[in-house]
C-alpha cells in the first residue's frame, strides 16, 4: 500500500482497534440489550417502522495514533473556548482529501508536498466566515497557496475561490497576494526556507491577509463567495506546513437566563436551569431541551463539564421538531475502555453516536472542555479541545428521520438529559449557519 498517496493518508487517521457495536441510549444496561433493530414511534407524520441503528462506520486501521502526541495537540482552554481548532493533527491527513496524486504526506509532524501533479489538498468540510492561521516554509522556487471558499476543483481564482498565494517575488502575485484579485503590499525581498506565519480573516466579502503580523492585503469582494473548502496547493517546488488553525466567526449564543430560545419539556423527568454564572445545568432523568429555531448546515461551539467518567450527555442536531431526540447525536462522554484514551467506552465526546466513534478521548473529567461540531450536507465532524475526533459522511438513503437515513433538511438542536444520575454543565452554546 502506498502510504504517501492522498487516499491512504486520508485513511491513515484510523485507529488500530475494533469499533464496538452499541445500542441507542448509552448506559450499560441499555448497551447489554440487542442492537439489531428497534421500533421507533411515529414522528412528524412518518409511520412507525423497524429501524436498524446498529451500524457504526469503521475506519481502516492503517496507522496507530500516538495518543500522547495527539493529547499534546490540545489547545489551551481559553483558546479552545474561543473556537480555535487544528485542521492538521500532526500525524495524519484526517479531515483532508486531495484532488490528484501529488505527494502530500506527514513528515516529522509537518504536512509536506514537493512532487506529483498539480493538486489541492482540501478540507472535507466547507467553511464560511473564519480566521485561519497557517505556519509555512517554502523554497525560493515554490509556487503554492492557500485556497479559501473553494470547490474541490476550482477553475478560476478570479471567480470561484480566493487564492492566497505562496510564491516568489517575481510572481505577479507574490506571497499573501490574492490571485487575480489584489496584489499584496511589498514584502520584497521576502525570506525563504524559514518558518513564516500567515493569518487570513474572511468575513462576508472582506478578506484580510497578514504575514508575520503585518497586514499586507485588505480585499473587499462586491459579490462574496458562498461557503467552500479550504485548500493547500501544490503547484511547483516544496512547501511545508506545521500548523493550520481555524476559528469560525459569527457564532451567536443560544443561552440566556430565561432560556428564551429553547423549548422545555416539563413532563419529562429531568430538568434544565441556568446558574448565577449563566451556565446551563442539566439534571435528572431522560429529558431534552430543544431550540425553537431549526438549523441545516451549521457550526456549533459548546463547552461542557461532566463530574464523573461514567456520566454522559449529548448534543442532538437536525432533529425532527417536537419529537423525542430524533436526530443525529454528537456524544458528550469522557469514559474510557480499559483506561485507554484511544478506545472510548461510549463513543467519546465528539463521536457521532451509533455512527462513528471518536478517535480518542480528549476531554477531562470535571473540567471545562470545548466541542466544535460542524454539519454540512451529509458530512459531519467534531473537534474536542481543538483536536479533530470525528469526520463522518452519511451515505444512507435520504429520510426525514436521521435514525433511518440521511437528513440534510434543517432540524432543531437538542441538549440531552440522559438518566437519573445526569449532572452536566454547559458554559456556552453558540451557533452560526454555513451559508
Amino acid at each position: 500500500m502506498d502510504m504517501n498517496s492522498p487516499m491512504n493518508n486520508r485513511l491513515a487517521s484510523g485507529l488500530c482497534l475494533c469499533w464496538l457495536l452499541v445500542v441507542f441510549g448509552c448506559n450499560r444496561e441499555e448497551r447489554a440489550e440487542t442492537a439489531a433493530s428497534e421500533n421507533i414511534p411515529p414522528a412528524g407524520g412518518v409511520a412507525a417502522e423497524t429501524v436498524n441503528e446498529a451500524i457504526i462506520e469503521s475506519i481502516d486501521p492503517v496507522i496507530e495514533l500516538d495518543i500522547d502526541a495527539l493529547l499534546a495537540m490540545r489547545l489551551p482552554a481559553q483558546e479552545a473556548a474561543e473556537g480555535w481548532v487544528h485542521l492538521f493533527d500532526g500525524q495524519t491527513l484526517f479531515g483532508w482529501e486531495a484532488t490528484t496524486d501529488a505527494n502530500f504526506r506527514v513528515e516529522d509532524g509537518k504536512l509536506v508536498v514537493d512532487g506529483g501533479e498539480q493538486a489541492l489538498l482540501c478540507t472535507t468540510l466547507p467553511w464560511q466566515d473564519y480566521e485561519l492561521i497557517v505556519e509555512f516554509k517554502a523554497d525560493p522556487e515554490t509556487n503554492s497557496g492557500v485556497f479559501l471558499r473553494t470547490p474541490l476543483q476550482p477553475t478560476d481564482p478570479a471567480v470561484d475561490c480566493y487564492e492566497v498565494n505562496i510564491a516568489p517575488d517575481d510572481n505577479p502575485f507574490p506571497t499573501a497576494g490574492i490571485v487575480k484579485r489584489l496584489k499584496a503590499e511589498s514584502q520584497s525581498p521576502q525570506p525563504f526556507q524559514q518558518w513564516r506565519t500567515m493569518r487570513m480573516r474572511l468575513e462576508g466579502g472582506n478578506l484580510q491577509v497578514s504575514v508575520d503580523e503585518q497586514l499586507v492585503c485588505d480585499y473587499n469582494d462586491p459579490e462574496p463567495l458562498p461557503a467552500g473548502r479550504i485548500g493547500l496547493q501544490h503547484n511547483r517546488g516544496r512547501v511545508e506546513f506545521r500548523s493550520v488553525k481555524l476559528r469560525p466567526l459569527g457564532l451567536k449564543s443560544l443561552l440566556d437566563e430565561g432560556l428564551s430560545q429553547w423549548t422545555t419539556y416539563p413532563e419529562m423527568p429531568g430538568s434544565f436551569s441556568t446558574t448565577t454564572e449563566g451556565w446551563l445545568h442539566v439534571q435528572g432523568g431522560r429529558t431534552q431541551l430543544e431550540t425553537k429555531q431549526s438549523f441545516g448546515d451549521f457550526a456549533l461551539l459548546a463547552e461542557y463539564k461532566l463530574p464523573t467518567p461514567e456520566m454522559n450527555s449529548g448534543i442532538f442536531f437536525r432533529c425532527i421538531p417536537g419529537d423525542e431526540m430524533m436526530g443525529y447525536e454528537c456524544q458528550l462522554s469522557n469514559e474510557l475502555q480499559d483506561g485507554n484514551r484511544l478506545t472510548p467506552a461510549d463513543h467519546g465526546t465528539g463521536g457521532i453516536f451509533r455512527r462513528q466513534q471518536a478517535r480518542g478521548v480528549m476531554g477531562e473529567v470535571d473540567q471545562w472542555t470545548s466541542v466544535l461540531l460542524v454539519a454540512a450536507g451529509p458530512r459531519m465532524a467534531a473537534w474536542v479541545s481543538g483536536v479533530q475526533v470525528s469526520d463522518w459522511t452519511d451515505d444512507r438513503k435520504p429520510d426525514v428521520n436521521p435514525r433511518r437515513g440521511l437528513r440534510t433538511d434543517p432540524g432543531t438542536i437538542m441538549i440531552q438529559g440522559h438518566d437519573p444520575g445526569t449532572d452536566a454543565m454547559l458554559q456556552q452554546i453558540r451557533v452560526g449557519p454555513l451559508d
